[in-house]
């Protein structure tokens, strides 16, 4: 039987509810799972690397599931990373019709890249289909309830952070 791992990759800065609902439904479809926390200095993080990686280890420590998950931090182009982990596919969540015309650039271009590579595309649950990352840390910063959209935890960093 053929070992199936996937790769979801994010900058997670910080990771959400539609994102652990993107992983929940992830680990479904192979048996190891690698969370890759991208380094993307264009879009300006407000967590640092390492406090990415940490929140998305926190968020999956007690998640139930058959799929091995882990979590590695990684720069550089996406498809020499998937190659470097040894998986066979790309997960990608899609809230938006706009969500998809750049994903689907995206993986045509893998595609043409590394044509084993598979991207596999995750329609975002509805309760979830508005959150974005960049939106939660604006409602934080402007000292709106980001519970909603974060776990516990997250909502204490970004308090943190913004106070």
């Amino acid at each position: 039987m053929t070992h199936r791992v996937a790769l979801y990759p994010g900058t997670f800065d910080p990771m959400t509810n539609g994102h652990f609902d993107i992983i929940s439904r992830a680990s479904k479809l192979c048996d190891e799972l690698v969370i890759g926390v991208a380094i993307n200095r264009s879009k300006g993080p407000l967590f640092a690397l390492s406090e990415r990686v940490e929140m998305v280890e926190l968020a999956v420590a007690d998640f139930k599931t058959d799929c091995k998950i882990r979590v590695v931090p990684f720069e550089g182009l996406l498809i020499k990373f998937v190659q470097s982990v040894g998986a066979s596919m790309v997960v990608r969540g899609l809230r938006a019709v706009s969500d998809f015309e750049y994903e689907f650039q995206m993986a045509c271009m893998n595609d043409v890249l590394d044509p084993s590579i598979e991207t596999v595309f995750l329609m975002a649950d509805p309760q979830h289909q508005a959150i974005a990352s960049r939106l939660v840390k604006e409602i934080a910063r402007l000292g709106g309830d980001v519970t909603h959209f974060v776990s516990p935890e997250i909502t204490k960093r970004l308090k943190d952070k913004y106070t």
